[in-house]
């Protein structure tokens, strides 16, 4: 990334503008059109398969992800552990002779924005370093196996669409209200807010709430769901909640949202029965598909986003969707399998699925993970839970971090995972380790066969794999 951060810019400039003249009306094997986790990866996949590539991308390359999604919040995510680690240095014994601090808004903006440039000029550089060239602005796909951008045509034999998605507005009164934002506004500020009002407790939602409380802003979310983080265990997010409650976020849950009402000092969001002041609005409802370039088709939809089946291929032979377009799950790590599986497929008609052992993660502290299916998925004689804190554990312990527990979900007849769930430090690296288990079909008794150095943080998934087994050492004896 950094010797194509290093490339002069203006020369690039020109030559990718002669190189789409010279790619004028040329057919191609493949054309991608986005340029996010799912498309460039696409891209790049068929072109180590021998293709002929092209890549269309209205915006910066990287999608939401890089720009205004994963990267970007990350960036904010890692400033407010900072500040809640300096909070907690009394109790470990390291005294500060002054507690106070203050937020630079514009470095924290503009180390944000140097983050982001760097991997978005990397993923540039990628694409040319296989020769694929870029064509940019906006793209229509056409029955024929064209696509416009522009002036300009394009055909080739397969398209794969990869044009993501973008932040979902409710439709109420007062939405369109300059202090309503969305995720994509949310990080550009150059004032933190003294107050904000988070509609929806989903991942995003909740992720910025840990943002902006530890920033020094009164937060609250107000959740449509009789909890928040609906999609996880039940028994994860119940101390998730404590846990956000403890840091004097408020939490308003089985909520109907009215009206939203500008104010010349603020906004006021109107419930059924009670109303909120705050100086911003959060807009955090989920996302809708990006579907412009497919207007000509003939697509099947299905609840907004389009129709594919597991092999990323949609009701038209030729045209593959990948990514949040098709609505199948809304990360950028299974966006970028899925362009790839959809890349092979095309290339070389085969069937190939992704995974269904697929992390979720929520990034706030401490981190949530989950991967495959929940406890309330099963009945109780199917399986065996396994369970094992953090206030067991050697390093955690060692290091100050007893909040959260492992609970692996495993059948009773072959000892197969079939889900986990993480609330703690380094959830969201320890569900890889899951993800390589499950997807290799291991099962516990092979987990608890393995040595797992110590003092780690992996030995909880090996402890609590044996304690679904009844073979726990480090757990007392049970009945």
């Amino acid at each position: 990334f950094i010797f194509f951060e290093k490339l002069n810019s203006k020369k690039e400039k020109k030559v990718g503008e002669n190189l789409q003249n010279s790619e004028k009306n040329k057919k191609y094997d493949i054309i991608v059109v986005g340029g996010g986790p799912a498309g460039y990866v696409a891209a790049i996949r068929a072109a180590q398969l021998g293709a002929l590539v092209a890549i269309v991308e209205k915006d910066t390359l990287g999608g939401t992800c890089l720009n205004r999604g994963c990267i970007p919040t990350k960036h904010y995510l890692q400033n407010a552990k900072r500040i809640e680690e300096v909070r907690s240095l009394k109790m470990h014994g390291i005294l500060l002779s002054d507690e106070n601090f203050s937020l630079d808004m514009q470095q924290i903006v503009a180390g944000k924005n140097e983050v982001v440039r760097t991997l978005t000029t990397g993923v540039e550089g990628l694409l040319q370093s296989y020769g694929i060239p870029i064509f940019h602005g906006e793209a229509s796909i056409h029955p024929d196996r064209s696509v416009t951008i522009g002036s300009q045509k394009i055909f080739a034999d397969k398209i794969i669409l990869a044009t993501g998605s973008t932040a979902a507005v409710l439709p109420i009164e007062g939405a369109q209200s300059k202090r309503v934002l969305t995720s994509d506004e949310i990080l550009d500020l150059a004032e933190i807010p003294k107050s904000l009002t988070i509609i929806g407790g989903g991942v995003i939602g909740v992720e910025m709430a840990t943002i902006f409380s530890a920033y020094g802003t009164e937060v609250i979310i107000v959740e449509a769901m009789d909890r928040i983080l609906s999609f996880f265990d039940r028994e994860i997010v119940a101390q998730m909640t404590e846990l956000l409650l403890q840091k004097n976020i408020r939490i308003i849950t089985s909520a109907q949202i009215q009206r939203l009402e500008e104010k010349s000092d603020g906004i006021i969001t109107h419930l059924s029965d009670q109303q909120i002041e705050s100086e911003l609005v959060l807009m955090s409802v989920g996302r809708r598909a990006n579907v412009e370039a497919v207007q000509s088709l003939d697509l099947v939809m299905e609840n907004h986003f389009v129709h594919v089946d597991d092999t990323m291929r949609t009701n038209i032979d030729w045209l593959y969707a990948v990514g949040d377009v098709n609505g199948r799950k809304m990360l950028a790590h299974a966006a970028s399998k899925m362009g790839e599986v959809a890349a092979e497929n095309a290339l070389l008609g085969t069937n190939k699925k992704i995974s269904s052992a697929i992390p979720s993660c929520v990034y706030t502290h401490p981190e949530i993970a989950s991967i495959g299916k929940k406890e309330e998925d099963f009945s109780p004689e199917e399986i065996s839970i396994g369970r094992f804190s953090y206030s067991y554990n050697g390093r955690a312990l060692a290091s100050g971090k007893l909040q959260g527990f492992v609970k692996i979900i495993v059948g009773k007849k072959y000892g197969e995972i079939l889900g986990a769930q993480i609330l703690g430090e380094n959830a969201t690296e320890l569900i890889n380790e899951l993800s390589l288990i499950m997807q290799n079909e291991l099962t516990a008794h092979e987990v608890i066969e393995t040595i797992f150095a110590h003092p780690s943080y992996s030995e909880i998934i090996m402890e609590a794999c044996a304690d679904a087994l009844g073979r726990s050492i480090h757990l007392p004896k049970k009945g």
